[in-house]
């Protein structure tokens, strides 16, 4: 069933098919098998149409790079830099980050891309001073969490999260090829390294019908 990874998506799976003909070897295994796809976000059903491959859908379960997320789809991760520059009076993106208000920092906006398709519009903050050198080239060449890692041995550990809904404005619909007023999910986050130390301040945009986030919440 792990084949639904290598089709294109929008394919009719056949599967309900051949389990009706009584040519598919497990008909019981296989009705669990593709339950488990459907909640996975790998294939969807249409009434009186048949199963299809679902667009790629990204689940925020864990702490992972947008390389390593689309990797886990099979699928080639990119990103379009929008922006890249030095800025300062981002007093509120300073506080986050644990630094004096007038602090110089690296604005980049990317658009993340996973076989050319837009997945998400992120703008990511992180202190000038502790990453001189980090250029442009080098978020374009891959993913950020591994270039902090290998060129300024930061190692980035865990996250503190706020996430809530918005619409999508005409500029934000363009670049993800949208529809202006479709909903969005919105995570603002920051970053920590291995050593307790805010590192990345992000806010991303990310379309609700191919992203999901998993809470497990305890009494």
């Amino acid at each position: 069933m792990r084949c639904c990874a290598r089709l294109n998506q929008g394919v009719c799976v056949r599967v309900m098919r051949w389990i009706r003909s009584g040519r598919w070897p497990n008909c019981i295994a296989s009705r669990h098998a593709l339950a488990a796809l459907e909640r996975e976000g790998v294939v969807h059903r249409r009434r009186g149409a048949g199963t299809f491959v679902a667009p790629p859908k990204i689940h925020f379960n864990k702490l992972m790079s947008f390389t390593e997320q689309m990797a886990a789809r099979n699928l080639p991760a990119r990103s379009k830099i929008l922006h890249f520059d030095l800025v300062d009076g981002e007093q509120e993106v300073a506080a986050r980050l644990s630094l004096p208000s007038e602090a110089r920092l690296l604005k980049i906006e990317r658009l993340r891309l996973g076989a050319d398709d837009p997945f998400a519009l992120e703008i990511c903050f992180l202190p000038a001073a502790d990453f001189p050198g980090l250029t442009r080239a080098h978020t374009e060449r891959g993913s950020l969490f591994s270039v902090l890692q290998q060129k300024y041995e930061v190692a980035l550990s865990y996250a503190d999260e706020e996430v809530d809904a918005t619409a999508a404005d005409r500029r934000t619909a363009q670049l993800l090829q949208i529809a202006p007023g479709s909903p969005l999910l919105r995570i603002r986050q920051v970053l920590y390294s291995t050593r307790a130390k805010p590192v990345i301040y992000v806010t991303g945009l990310y379309p609700s019908d191919r992203h999901t986030l998993l809470i497990r919440r305890y009494r």
